[in-house]
């Protein structure tokens, strides 16, 4: 048996239209899908895009086809799935590199990533370092060498959104009139990144939930903006392609209990009913 794990993400730091296309950096979190890959008879009731990657993943090392029906697959996640927090990216990353590590194989980020967008669009978290990425093409692939420190209190809307279904829709001429606020965003992600400074960060990421706004707008945005104003937390994000958002702070200088009040008490809690306060890590797959 062979096992790995990828993390969830909490939406996307930022994502809009750069380069001539859309790209995204995505949030990866302290969350994970767990997979297990071995010798045996497959389970029922499998997550078919796992399967799809182990046969894929077969024909690519040029292995006989029929391997596939002597080889079991298992996972456990509790990652909310069509929530914007890459859930499926985290299975079939998981699958390739266990399914690998079981056949004496190996898997650099960029096959993993090549692979994986084969199958449905991907999230970065299949990479360790945040990195900004075409997640329909894996053409684009920047990492950036800074992990930041910060706790997120990951707001979960029972709102479920199929990304597949969501990239069937043409948003095209909505991300080219986005473009110069994102390209605000990315200028500020960049300085953010040159200067370690998570203030920055917050910024950047709230100026791209901002654009987001006016293709898949979030409840009670505009409350959730005052909130990091009058709180001086470093900003907010979204998933662009989802519903949760995320608001960016650290524990030691912010109280996670007043932002839940707060929450409460205005009554944003009733759009995102579960709240959970996780943390902004290092992706790759384990």
């Amino acid at each position: 048996m062979a096992e790995a794990a990828c993390p969830a993400s909490c939406g996307e730091l930022i994502q809009g239209w750069l380069f001539g296309g859309e790209k995204l950096i995505s949030c990866p979190i302290n969350w994970f899908s767990y997979v297990s890959v071995s010798e045996g008879i497959p389970v029922p009731h499998e997550r078919p895009r796992m399967r799809q990657m182990v046969n894929l993943l077969l024909d690519y090392w040029q292995e006989p086809s029929e391997l596939t029906s002597g080889l079991r697959i298992e996972h456990q996640s509790t990652i909310p799935v069509a929530k914007g927090m890459a859930s499926s990216t985290a299975d079939i990353a998981a699958t390739a590199q266990a399914t690998a590590r079981l056949l004496g194989k190996s898997l650099t980020s960029k096959e993993l990533a090549q692979l994986c967008v084969r199958l449905e669009p991907t999230d970065s978290t299949i990479f360790e370092q945040l990195t900004l990425f075409d997640h329909l093409t894996a053409q684009t692939q920047i990492p950036f060498g800074w992990q930041p420190d910060i706790d997120i209190l990951l707001l979960e809307s029972s709102q479920t959104i199929l990304t597949e279904k969501y990239h069937q829709q043409d948003h095209g001429a909505q991300l080219r009139d986005n473009a110069p606020l994102f390209r605000q965003a990315w200028w500020q992600f960049c300085t953010a990144i040159q200067r370690h400074d998570n203030d920055c960060l917050g910024e950047a990421c709230t100026l791209s939930a901002i654009a987001s706004q006016s293709i898949l707008p979030k409840p009670c945005f505009d409350q959730l903006r005052d909130l990091v104003e009058k709180t001086g937390i470093y900003g907010l994000n979204v998933a662009h392609s989802g519903s949760v958002v995320g608001l960016l702070f650290n524990s030691h200088h912010h109280d996670a209990n007043y932002l839940r009040w707060w929450l409460h008490q205005k009554r944003i809690a009733g759009y995102y009913p579960k709240i959970h306060q996780v943390k902004l890590i290092a992706g790759g797959v384990r």
